[in-house]
């Protein structure tokens, strides 16, 4: 009966509730928790989440009297009734000083309806009620310190509801139980008018309907049967199925306490608490998150892991857990190593889960958003250490390392086998890569190394390059740039130019006298610039040095260079290439999804308009490179669009010399001042913009280029460990990332290119914009007349290796 009954969840369909009930009688713990961890597993994979958070006590008054509670306390002389707002910001700061993210608001229902010192109070601080004064120190909260509030303050109307999503990303209050009979005399919720579960269920409802992130769950051991608490859970599902608002479902054991009504019950017997999350577990969607306290089961946490939690809820390395101050928190090191036990990996959360976090827009209040936007990444879990791209703080201090453990079911294993043979991989496949933590990570970035080394051997390249910016001035307004100036920018940032073309030839004459092979050349849209300034760009740079390659003008500038003309594309481009054009940089790509570009460049070409005029270029004879650009507004799921969509216009033309991530760089971007972006990607996800499409683009694609100028020297020479084989071109003139407040410099030279490389154990070779071996001519003047400023890392002799 009972396995009927498990094997009719693997169809995908929800258990009716008839269906539920029966589970009350089944007493196969074992089969139960298989089937639990199994369920689990299809949607959380290796993950086990936590908070790390303060809790902030803001009143322990309290209109009800439930029977097993010591944080709520009647007045007392000389105690005051609230925290101040001083005291709430002391606590706040402490957690922030910790690594908190979360600011958990608990406190007792509506103690202005039993006690006079509590309305007298509220009235001193200038507030009619408990909702209203919690409103204003969450808002405190936020605003000071950055933490993001979870209110927990027990049965809220609907405007009370409103008020505080303005103020907290999230809301909780846990139902306990449904059954009404507990509420009757002598039972735990007698004299306790906010424990009435249609009171607490209507409260619950109205969250939904009003979009709010909602932490719920039952209190198992207070005289309820199991099919009491499955009842319970069927209701709050029941609300879920209908607004979708439910964030976690909390499995609470009661643990009795001295000095309360029910001192003298027994705590409920261990394995009822397993029973009941693996029940939980099978009752909602395999993405539900469930949670149960750690600290309340110490020392059996890989059982609860087993039974099928995915998260541990608010972890404090500040403050005590106040409603259970005899059980305090695991120390985090703990916590981790005995979920590492379970064959997990521990990571953290905020107090909205991260595919609420990924949904913002309907889920957070805009007053919120942008504040969480600084704090997370693009799969919504928040950001770790301080470092963004081009900003100069220190890389990571742990990187995790393959284990044996990457031989569990839900590793990335498969998916690497499948990309390492060639085959395509399915956009979830790529999400599930770039979601990639833990021996995953680990196990990910070896491979993506190993197919490397497979592929392009032991060498590293790069090109001895001059980026010439001819012009800053443009009148697309795309919200992720820093560079473009003038009178229809964003902003005026520093003088705007337009080089003439004596300048261009200038610097190009420069860059072959200091062993360039390319330059490369791209500027704003100039509202002057037609397409014959592009040519006469050429004529100039072809006259000034007959055998320079011209890597230059992005789609954008083809399209629009064709348009002023009244040309085709194919046309413009053929043109270009008499002119002397040698290949495109693949640019102005940002994300190839139209979802993302209607809010990051919105003026800009659209993705198919991006993909026609690169693979025209293909198609006459003119190669280009494949970017992205990453971290800002996007999610995984864009990442994953955006190199399938490359791997498929490569299958077709095989024009792409190498893919290219550029993250995003976003002190002095308008979208990140606007607080509508992120702070570019995390190092982890910088690091997989390598190892992934390494794997993803295989075998169409050979060449994964780092930008020294973006990671830093130190953070690229991680990335040429994670599947890239080409470390960039020394530049000479770069501004566009600079001017988005990166530090890492303009220029780097050959001296210091191979040095890099070298420190690493691998093989630097000199290579032309297609990849082949520079001259002896070449490479020997990029040393001789390299700048003796820049010569921060030396070689005694260089030594060309043309072949």
């Amino acid at each position: 009966m009972i396995e009927t009954l498990l094997q009719r969840l693997a169809s995908g369909r929800p258990l009716p509730a008839e269906d539920a009930l029966a589970l009350a009688d089944c007493d196969d713990l074992a089969l139960l928790m298989r089937a639990a961890a199994a369920r689990r597993d299809e949607a959380h994979g290796s993950l086990v989440s936590y908070s790390r958070k303060v809790f902030i006590p803001l009143t322990r008054l309290c209109r009800d009297v439930c029977h097993y509670c010591t944080f709520a306390q009647p007045p007392r002389a000389h105690s005051a009734a609230f925290l101040s707002r001083d005291e709430v910001l002391a606590i706040a700061r402490a957690g922030r000083e910790a690594g908190c993210k979360e600011a958990l608001f608990t406190l007792g229902d509506k103690p202005e309806l039993r006690y006079r010192v509590a309305r007298e109070e509220l009235d001193r601080l200038g507030h009619e009620t408990t909702i209203s004064y919690l409103a204003e120190a969450a808002r405190l909260v936020v605003e000071e310190t950055g933490l993001l509030p979870h209110a927990n303050p027990g049965l809220l109307t609907a405007a009370d509801l409103a008020l505080l999503r303005g103020v907290s990303v999230s809301q909780g209050i846990m139902l306990e139980s449904s059954a009404e009979r507990l509420c009757e005399r002598g039972m735990p919720h007698h004299g306790s008018p906010d424990k009435h579960p249609a009171a607490r269920l209507a409260t619950i409802r109205m969250a939904g309907e009003l979009a709010i992130p909602f932490t719920t769950g039952i209190l198992i051991g207070i005289g309820e049967t199991r099919r009491e608490r499955i009842e319970a859970l069927l209701a709050l599902r029941a609300l879920h199925e209908a607004h979708g608002h439910l964030q976690e479902i909390i499995i609470q054991n009661f643990r009795p306490k001295a000095d309360t009504r029910m001192a003298d019950v027994p705590p409920v017997v261990f394995h009822e608490h397993l029973w009941t999350i693996a029940i939980a577990r099978l009752l909602f969607s395999p993405a539900m998150n469930i949670q149960a306290p750690p600290n309340l089961s110490a020392g059996a946490l890989r059982e609860m892991v087993d039974a099928g939690i995915n998260d541990w809820g608010g972890v404090s390395p500040v403050t005590p857990d106040h409603v259970n101050p005899e059980a305090p928190w695991p120390h985090l090191q703990l916590l981790e190593r005995a979920t590492n036990a379970a064959g997990k990996d521990l990571i953290e959360r905020l107090a909205i889960y991260p595919g609420y976090v990924r949904s913002a827009q309907q889920w957070v209040d805009p007053a919120l958003r942008t504040p969480l936007l600084h704090l997370t990444d693009a799969d919504g879990w928040p950001r770790t250490d301080p470092w963004s791209p081009g900003a100069g703080a220190a890389l990571p201090t742990k990187l995790p390392v393959a284990s044996p453990r990457l031989t569990r079911a839900h590793s990335v294993a498969p998916i690497i086998d499948k990309a390492t043979a060639g085959r395509e991989l399915a956009e979830g496949e790529i999400v599930r890569l770039f979601r990639a933590r833990g021996d995953d990570f680990a196990a990910l970035c070896a491979a993506a190394d190993a197919l490397r080394r497979d592929t392009s051997g032991e060498v590293v390249s790069y090109v001895v390059t001059r980026n010439i910016n001819y012009t800053n001035i443009c009148y697309f307004k795309c919200q992720f740039c820093a560079f473009s100036k003038g009178r229809l920018s964003e902003n005026l940032r520093g003088r705007p130019y337009d080089l003439s073309l004596d300048e261009i030839a200038s610097r190009v004459r420069g860059a072959w006298d200091r062993g360039a092979t390319e330059v490369c050349m791209q500027g704003g849209i100039h509202p002057r610039y037609t397409g014959r300034t592009y040519l006469d760009i050429c004529g100039a740079v072809r006259r000034a040095a007959k055998d320079i390659h011209i890597h230059a003008f992005s789609p954008l500038e083809v399209h629009q260079g064709a348009e002023t003309l009244a040309l085709s594309v194919e046309d413009f481009l053929v043109a270009l290439k008499e002119a002397g054009l040698g290949t495109l940089p693949g640019t102005a790509a940002e994300i190839l999804d139209d979802e993302v570009r209607a809010v990051l460049c919105p003026d800009k070409i659209g993705t198919q308009r991006w993909l026609d005029v690169v693979g025209t270029a293909h198609r006459v004879g003119l190669r280009s490179t494949a970017t992205i650009m990453f971290g800002h507004v996007e999610r995984y799921e864009h990442w994953a669009r955006h190199l399938l969509r490359l791997r498929r216009l490569q299958d077709e033309t095989g024009g792409f010399t190498e893919f290219v991530p550029l993250p995003f760089v976003h002190m002095e971007a308008p979208l990140y001042l606007k607080g509508r972006a992120r702070k570019g990607p995390s190092f982890r996800e910088a690091m997989l913009m390598h190892a992934v499409p390494r794997l993803a683009l295989h075998p169409l694609i050979t060449n994964v280029q780092t930008s020294w100028v973006k990671m830093g020297p130190d953070g690229a020479a991680l990335c040429l460990e994670a599947g890239a084989n080409d470390l960039g071109g020394t530049l000479m003139d770069e501004t566009i990332t600079r001017s988005a407040g990166a530090i890492h410099g303009s220029e780097m030279t050959p001296a210091a290119m191979e040095g890099i490389i070298g420190n690493i154990g691998r093989v630097p070779r000199q290579r032309t914009t297609l990849y082949t071996p520079a001259s002896q001519e070449r490479y020997r003047a990029s040393f001789s007349n390299a700048p003796s400023n820049l010569q921060n890392i030396t070689m005694a002799t260089p030594i060309w290796r043309g072949g």
